[in-house]
């Protein structure tokens, strides 16, 4: 660990957690990069608005990617909660009206909204992104598995069907139609995609 950074937590793949400081460091990662998109997303640019030395944010993290990951997938603002709320139906009403929240946020959108236009345009964020998702499923994964436990999915049915078509029904409604969803529409689609189930 460096010299005067103590109280880290491992990351995935046994990495520490970086810097005391990586909340503003990841901050200013996610600021940049809805600001000037992934072309102007650098570490000198994250070390100049994070007020951290950039031989620190290298040293923690090598390429701007490396870092961009982390933020992704460490950043409070895109974490979402485990629900566990006795049903499928409930568990996954209650996800969609995180996501919703999420997308109605105007700094957490334009995070989104510039890692999803920047994944068009470059493989590194393509890859980034597709792993943010998977990553996203992953810890969610809970919700299916008591799902099947109770007899309301099938055992082979694969979740990332399911989470995929929630999800772009709420992306295209709230970040292409600007469209608020509010808790009818939420009700409305997952009653449409369980019945379908």
């Amino acid at each position: 660990m460096p010299a005067g950074e103590t109280g880290a937590k491992p990351l995935s793949g046994g990495r520490q957690a970086g810097p005391r400081r990586r909340d503003e460091i990841f901050a200013a990662c996610l600021d940049l990069l809805t600001t000037h998109g992934y072309d102007g997303l650098t570490i000198e640019g994250v070390a100049q608005r994070s007020g951290v030395n950039k031989t620190t944010l290298y040293r923690w993290w090598p390429s701007k990617s490396e870092l961009l990951r982390d933020a992704l997938l460490h950043s409070g603002p895109l974490s979402l909660d485990l629900p566990d709320t006795g049903s499928l139906t409930g568990d996954l009403t209650d996800l969609a009206t995180q996501v919703q929240a999420l997308l109605e946020d105007a700094r957490t959108r334009a995070v989104v909204e510039a890692a999803l236009v920047g994944a068009v345009r470059h493989q590194a964020l393509r890859e980034l992104v597709t792993h943010f998702l998977e990553d996203r499923l992953g810890r969610h994964q809970p919700i299916f598995t008591r799902a099947v436990e109770r007899k309301e999915l099938p055992a082979d049915f694969d979740p990332a069907l399911l989470v995929d078509a929630m999800a772009g029904a709420l992306w295209i409604r709230l970040l292409v139609r600007r469209t608020p969803t509010g808790s009818a529409f939420t009700d409305r689609l997952i009653s449409m995609l369980l019945r379908g189930i």
